[in-house]
């Protein structure tokens, strides 16, 4: 009989069988049962930075948020199909209260230009304004003629003073307003650079002015504002795809969606949501009309690979900070183009929108994109709450 040129492993049960080379070999080892080992003694992932949850949504789940310069916060809650009672609100006393008021988050039997319809971001200004980005565009579905539209609202007087419909040129049955940044230096009353984040169409950078309301459409369908052919996202340990409940699935592609302008207003820096790429651009360039597109694509920098991004937001500094929602982390790109993580738990499940504040504090929203019910067969794994979070910014 052969023998065995190593111990046979304790797993093989007493009376166990194993054939070599035609004989029969029998095991007269007992069972032996594995050493338990305490869970917490096993090596495991290591956070970076020291979170702390802000607000927990018990409700609908969050995308944006943004902090005023006196501590006041604004967040929205897109209609995408939970029950959203209002769009827009403020966190105040321990609650989410409709802001302004709710009457204006209520579209029912108004004018599509006069309430908000289905909000995807909420940003403030220098001058104490609040913008409210309403993509028109309840469910992904094409957005309602004249409907999409920016809005700003005094703080002081919690009164919207302004109201801008982007013109139908630039809106698309495709178009699916995403994140908006403003330089108030460009213009007579400043400029907006909308991210177009279609699903269904090309993405593209919308770059408004404030006074008169005339808008461009830049970089329409270029590489850089869609989605990457090649992207294969992984969240949780699984490839994130659309999968319907008949079974059939397709690719997780979503255009230009992060948005940053770092304080000297010099480059645009943006995101496809399916990639990983950083991509920047010369505002002065955006802006000028008799620049083309062909021209306008070659300025376009890539900057490399900082991670799969949903929100990015920028400092006075000049650093740029990007979510990374396949590892539950937020990455910042300093002036000279060298990156650090900031935060990393796993408790980010998809950190969404990024707010810098005054009081030293990067705020952001962590509220389960993925497991939403498209993505898994119609089934929704999300789990309440969802959160804001917030981490110290080192000086």
């Amino acid at each position: 009989m052969m023998k065995f040129p190593y111990p046979l492993l304790p797993a093989i049960a007493l009376g166990a069988t194993v054939a070599l080379n035609g004989s029969i070999a029998t095991a007269a080892i007992a069972a032996t049962a594995l050493p338990q080992v305490p869970s917490p003694a096993l090596p495991h992932e290591q956070t970076v930075g020291d979170i702390e949850q802000v607000f927990a949504f018990d409700g609908p789940m969050p995308t944006g948020v943004t902090v005023a310069d006196n501590g006041r916060i604004f967040v929205n809650f897109p209609r995408w199909g939970d029950d959203v009672p209002f769009t827009v609100a403020e966190l105040r006393d321990g609650k989410a209260v409709p802001y302004p008021d709710i009457k204006i988050n209520t579209p029912k039997g108004q004018p599509a230009a006069e309430a908000f319809i289905s909000v995807q971001s909420v940003v403030m200004d220098s001058q104490n304004r609040l913008w409210v980005l309403d993509t028109a565009a309840p469910g992904f579905s094409a957005p309602q003629p004249g409907g999409a539209k920016l809005v700003a609202i005094d703080l002081d007087s919690n009164k919207v003073v302004k109201t801008i419909v982007f013109p139908k040129d630039v809106i698309l049955d495709s178009t699916y307003l995403n994140d908006v940044r403003f330089d108030l230096s460009q213009g007579k009353a400043g400029t907006a650079y909308v991210t177009d984040s279609s699903m269904k169409g090309p993405g593209a950078i919308i770059v408004l002015d404030i006074a008169s309301g005339k808008a461009l459409r830049r970089l329409s369908g270029a590489d850089s504002t869609s989605p990457d052919p090649d992207f294969v996202p992984v969240v949780e340990g699984r490839r994130l795809m659309n999968r319907a409940p008949d079974g059939t699935t397709s690719a997780f592609a979503v255009a230009a969606d992060g948005i940053a302008l770092p304080a000297d207003g010099k480059d645009l820096y943006f995101s496809p949501l399916a990639g990983r790429h950083l991509y920047s651009v010369p505002t002065a360039m955006l802006r000028d009309e008799s620049i083309p597109d062909s021209k306008l694509i070659e300025a376009v920098k890539d900057l490399g690979e900082k991670g799969a991004s949903d929100g990015l937001e920028s400092d006075a500094t000049g650093a740029v900070y990007a979510t990374d929602y396949e590892h539950n982390a937020i990455h910042k790109r300093h002036a000279d183009g060298s990156w650090t993580t900031i935060a990393n738990d796993p408790r980010i499940l998809w950190p969404d929108t990024l707010s810098v504040a005054a009081d030293g504090y990067l705020y952001f929203t962590a509220n389960q994109l993925h497991r939403q019910p498209g993505f898994h067969g119609g089934k929704d794994l999300r789990k309440k709450p969802y959160s804001l979070f917030r981490v110290k910014l080192k000086k």
